[in-house]
């Protein structure tokens, strides 16, 4: 509760400066703090005042586009919506063990940037710079083992993972899910005097790589995956899953590398492919400190080594493009910022190349608030999508399986009725009693041993079904015209929901599993079809192709 109030005033100053800025003036001093924290209204605020930020970045001159944007009733009005959409697709995963995660539809009180990528990368450098003062230590060895939050507030304040996770407000309380060892390897930092006075950054640990050999590819047809993420990365927890969680709410995520391992780091490599998978539309690749190259070969070599290894994790052909960048760290005596080496190792115009793709990450950086509207959006498609073909495929494969348990019952129930049957008519025509006797004896045990055999067979029917290579039959027959298309949206969506969809029938049972109803599904489709384009309708700037 402590650091919501500590950071209320940047929240309501931002929400100040909006009304005042219609008005064509300026503030210079904070707003009172607020007796509640509203984060929705913060983060409409935030979104409206990223132009004065985005014009702070070096070379980013921007018209000021708040008649093409939607107003912060609008904007309200779509968080809104899109939580109430959320959580009312929530039980539906609750019940079929979906892929969405607990709590997932509860967003954080601001916007917020992840920055994540190997140690001695430059994240806190670039942080330092991207705040405008000193915040993080930054150093060639590994300086922190936590995921420190930097929140803009009054006046310079810390506090620990516990009070962190338990402030209700702030938004990260589903961190509890990971267990007390990441709680205790996170902190906030509240700081006055920052750039970013609308939205929050969040640094983490630099990976490396323990003594066992990630190889990049660890955990993809594991039944336990969270256990095998603890066992693989020996930090105590589960740190593929946490960069996930932070990585699905955030606006912007930069992953960095530099030039002494581009890519080489299998836990780097391994991240992205399972934690930062499907989020390319705010995923940023940064290549750091690219000044340190004394020789344009040396440039090749690491440009070359970290696309190579990107190829292994990114199966395109096109792969995402590259920021090649580096971060200045001292002030000359008239005042000009210089890099980190020399300047006659680079060439002048090599390194003012280099300042301005800076300078265009850093305009990324400073649109986060923007970004929260559309990310919202977009993680509401997503979580949708996700859904809707676990629901199909796994109702696919439960309807499947119930055919074949229905037919082992009307095969046993047959026999026993036709035995009995023989039975009674025995008895009605006096046949010997133990003819008779032996008859109902016989259907009985042959019955028994029916059920028995067609019980183990089930077993095997329900192995099979839960196979991956079943499992990939069942989505063809669910999605014939995507798969004939060769349609890769559907295709990515069915690679994340595979393992964990197989997980969620292996643990329930498909004679437990529940049923899906039509109505489930129509549901989910109108989102899909309806609801989101017209929230993609209100949130788009006005343009000659818009129906608004």
């Amino acid at each position: 509760m402590f650091a919501s109030a500590l950071i209320r005033p940047a929240a309501a100053r931002l929400v100040h400066s909006r009304q005042l800025a219609h008005c064509g003036r300026r503030l210079k001093s904070s707003a009172r703090c607020s007796s509640t924290w509203n984060w929705a209204k913060s983060s409409i605020s935030a979104a409206s005042s990223s132009d004065q930020n985005s014009s702070r970045a070096p070379s980013t001159s921007q018209e000021n586009d708040n008649d093409r944007s939607p107003s912060p009733s609008v904007q309200q009005s779509i968080l809104n919506q899109c939580s109430e959409l959320r959580s009312s697709i929530m039980p539906l995963n609750t019940s079929l063990q979906g892929p969405l995660a607990k709590n997932s539809d509860k967003g954080t009180s601001l916007p917020f940037v992840f920055l994540v990528g190997n140690h001695s990368s430059g994240k806190s450098s670039f942080i330092n710079y991207v705040l405008g003062r000193p915040v993080q230590t930054a150093g060639v060895a590994p300086t922190d083992d936590c995921f420190t939050v930097i929140a803009p507030g009054p006046q310079d304040v810390d506090q620990d993972g516990p009070a962190l996770v338990g402030d209700p407000d702030i938004g990260f309380e589903g961190l509890r899910q990971f267990g007390p060892t990441l709680i205790h390897h996170t902190q906030l930092k509240v700081r006055e005097n920052i750039r970013n006075q609308d939205f929050m950054i969040i640094d983490s640990p630099g990976m490396i790589d323990s003594p066992v050999n990630y190889g990049g590819m660890v955990g993809n047809n594991s039944k336990d995956r969270s256990s095998t993420s603890s066992a693989i990365m020996d930090r105590g927890y589960d740190f593929q899953g946490v960069v996930r969680w932070m990585a699905e709410r955030a606006d912007v995520v930069l992953l960095f590398f530099d030039p002494d391992k581009p890519g080489t780091t299998g836990e780097t490599l391994n991240i992205l492919l399972h934690s930062l998978g499907g989020m390319d539309h705010k995923l940023l690749i940064v290549l750091n400190k690219a000044d340190q190259f004394k020789k344009i070969h040396d440039f090749a070599r690491a440009y070359g080594s970290l696309c190579w290894n990107l190829s292994k994790v990114i199966p395109r052909k096109d792969l995402p493009r590259i920021f090649t960048m580096c971060l200045p760290v001292a002030s000359s005596a008239d005042g000009e910022a210089k890099s980190a080496t020399t300047t006659e190792a680079l060439d002048q115009r090599a390194l003012a190349d280099l300042h301005q793709t800076r300078d265009d990450v850093l305009a990324e950086v400073m649109k986060a608030p923007k970004r929260r509207i559309d990310n919202v959006i977009t993680n509401l498609h997503d979580s949708v999508h996700l859904l809707l073909m676990h629901a199909v495929v796994a109702e696919d494969v439960r309807s499947r399986y119930s055919k074949r348990q229905w037919e082992n019952r009307i095969q046993e129930g047959s026999s026993l009725i036709l035995g009995i049957g023989l039975a009674g008519l025995g008895i009605h025509f006096n046949v010997a009693l133990e003819f008779t006797g032996g008859l109902v004896a016989a259907t009985m045990i042959g019955v028994g041993g029916m059920h028995w055999f067609n019980s183990s067979k089930l077993k095997d029917v329900e192995d099979q079904l839960t196979s991956i290579e079943e499992l990939s039959a069942s989505f063809q027959r669910t999605h014939p015209q995507e798969v004939s298309e060769a349609d890769e949206f559907y295709s990515a969506i069915w690679a994340r929901i595979r393992d964990q969809l197989r997980l969620s029938l292996w643990r329930t049972g498909l004679s437990d599993f529940p049923a899906v109803s039509k109505s489930d599904v129509s549901k989910l489709q109108n989102i899909l079809d309806e609801e989101i384009p017209r929230l993609r309708r209100l949130a788009s700037p006005s343009h000659h192709g818009s129906k608004r």
